[in-house]
C-alpha cells in the first residue's frame, strides 16, 4: 500500500526451525548429536510442565515425552518436540547445512542418511564444488553444501 513502510525486523531477529517428532524426539536428539555434532541445550518433558496439559491434549502415556527441546548445530538453533501425538511427517522444506569442505559434506551426508533416503548423492554443481540432499530416518529433508563466499 502506498505510504506504508513495512516494519523491518531487528538484526537480532532469527528464524529457528521447530520440528515435531511424534513420539521419537529423544531418538532424534541423540541421532543429531551423533550425526552432526548437535549440542543438546535444553530438554523439558510434559511431566515438568507446571500447568497440567488439558485432558486429552496428549496421549495418556506421554508424560515422559519431550514437550520442548533445543539443540545447536554449528551456530544455529533448532527446536524440537514430540508434539501432541503421532507424527504427521515433514514436507515442503529442508534444513540446509553449509560446511567448509567437500569431505565434510560427504561425512555429514553419510551420517544423516543412515536409515534414511538419499535424494541426491554428493556431487559437484554449478553453485558448489560439493552438494547433496537426503531425507533422514525421521523424514526431515537435508541439503548439505560447501559454503562459497
Amino acid at each position: 500500500m502506498p505510504g506504508i513502510v513495512p516494519s523491518i525486523p531487528s538484526m537480532s531477529t532469527q528464524i529457528e526451525p521447530y520440528l515435531f517428532f511424534g513420539g521419537r524426539c529423544d531418538e532424534a536428539l541423540e541421532f543429531y548429536r551423533e550425526a552432526v555434532g548437535a549440542e543438546i541445550l535444553m530438554v523439558k518433558r510434559f511431566s515438568e510442565n507446571p500447568q497440567p496439559m488439558p485432558p486429552g491434549a496428549i496421549p495418556p502415556d506421554w508424560d515422559g515425552k519431550v514437550m520442548h527441546a533445543s539443540i545447536r548445530i554449528g551456530s544455529s538453533v533448532v527446536m524440537a518436540s514430540d508434539g501432541c501425538g503421532p507424527a504427521t511427517g515433514f514436507s515442503g522444506f529442508s534444513l540446509s547445512l553449509s560446511v567448509a569442505t567437500e569431505a565434510e559434506v560427504d561425512r555429514l551426508h553419510a551420517a544423516l542418511a543412515q536409515g534414511g533416503k538419499v535424494t541426491m548423492p554428493p556431487t559437484q554443481t554449478f553453485w558448489s564444488p560439493r552438494f547433496g540432499m537426503l531425507e533422514d530416518k525421521f523424514g526431515v529433508g537435508w541439503m548439505i553444501t560447501v559454503a562459497i563466499a
